[in-house]
């Protein structure tokens, strides 16, 4: 059968939401893996890593049965879910994409008061201490806080917002195609009949 139809819909449908399930699996991995090993200390981040994974993987799953069973309301429900996040990813993506140096400035510092576990994971990892000004007077748990030659942590992570940022604006830019794609194929697939079946049975 000619791509365009009934099977080639279903086939790229299925393709699509077992990429997003692999994603969602290698997600809820990564973050799994960070806490066992110690990577990250932060409860917060690794709880809202695996709630992501989790929510795609629901979601892909969603659009995989429905792709199978060419079941109207999951591939309704499929299409509705998958555009709301489009519309949220997309907005996201744009604004990282757009922020300038005085929004990530200050958006760091926001991020780096809200976690005290946080701040001793990026200490220790990038071996600076505190945000602005380094206080020889409180505790660090850098290795050059004993030598007090330590740097403050936003002249470090500064030098890495842009490239970071670029790089989550463009992978969350992708991602949000390939889900509009997912809305498309959808839309598309749950308004075709299957050809084996009763021409004028509405599926």
């Amino acid at each position: 059968m000619a791509c365009g139809g009934f099977v080639c819909s279903k086939t790229s449908l299925c393709i699509l939401n077992l990429i997003y399930v692999m994603v969602s699996l290698l997600m809820i991995g990564v973050a799994a893996w960070g806490k066992w090993f110690g990577l990250v200390s932060s409860f917060r981040v690794m709880a809202a890593v695996i709630a992501v994974g989790l929510f795609l993987f629901v979601v892909a799953i969603m659009g995989l049965c429905g792709a199978v069973k060419h079941h109207q309301v999951l591939l309704f429900f499929y299409m509705l879910i998958l555009f709301m996040v489009f519309i949220v990813q997309f907005s996201v993506s744009c604004a990282c994409l757009a922020i300038n140096k005085e929004q990530q400035n200050l958006l760091l510092e926001i991020g780096w008061n809200k976690s005290e576990s946080m701040q001793e994971d990026l200490e220790r990892s990038l071996n600076c201490c505190d945000f602005l000004e380094v206080n020889y007077n409180e505790s660090c748990v850098a290795t050059c806080f004993k030598d007090q030659t330590c740097r403050p942590c936003s002249v470090i992570i500064q030098a890495y917002a842009d490239d970071a940022l670029q790089f989550v604006g463009g992978v969350s830019l992708f991602f949000s195609f390939t889900e509009i794609l997912g809305v498309w194929l959808a839309y598309r697939y749950r308004n075709q009949k299957h050809h084996r079946q009763n021409p004028g049975a509405f599926i």
